[in-house]
């Protein structure tokens, strides 16, 4: 897994988000933002992750920062999740793992001493330019948008 790093250029994407929206990295250039990886739709860690940046949201976009989920769900999955939640910004469905593989999230996972292959919950801060200037490693989950926030020094 060669994961992008501080300093890398965000790759151009497209894709549909919940509400069958196309998404592209287009949409993004001239602004702050935030891309979040997370594993799946409906866990513990990815609810209470969605659920910080939701009540952080109009910090983050009064800060200049718009906010991208990106997971393998479905639209589908995304709209439920989406829904539920009242989550204000679009959660990328990339079931063909197209932008999970770009940005170097997909690779091997160890849980309860399994192994398998899945997504890494990492979070990049681009900026206007399109570059890459913080990689979170480990996000708090609970605590998300704040830790956003401070890493920036905007709190």
């Amino acid at each position: 897994m060669k994961t992008l790093k501080v300093g890398d250029s965000a790759p151009e994407f497209e894709g549909l988000d919940q509400n069958n929206k196309k998404i592209t990295a287009e949409d993004f250039k001239g602004s702050k933002w935030v891309v979040y990886f997370y594993p799946k739709d409906n866990t513990p860690g990815c609810t209470a992750q969605a659920c910080s940046l939701r009540d952080g949201y109009d910090k983050l976009l009064s800060k200049g920062i718009k906010v991208l989920g990106v997971s393998a769900d479905s639209v589908k999955s995304h709209d439920k999740f989406s829904s539920k939640f009242s989550l204000p910004f679009p959660l990328l469905a990339d079931e063909a793992k197209d932008l999970i593989n770009l940005f170097g999230v997909w690779g091997p996972k160890k849980f309860m001493g399994r192994e398998y292959e899945g997504i890494h919950r990492l979070t990049f801060v681009i900026d206007e330019n399109g570059l890459i200037t913080h990689v979170i490693q480990k996000p708090k989950t609970k605590d998300h948008a704040n830790e956003i926030l401070d890493l920036l020094e905007l709190q």
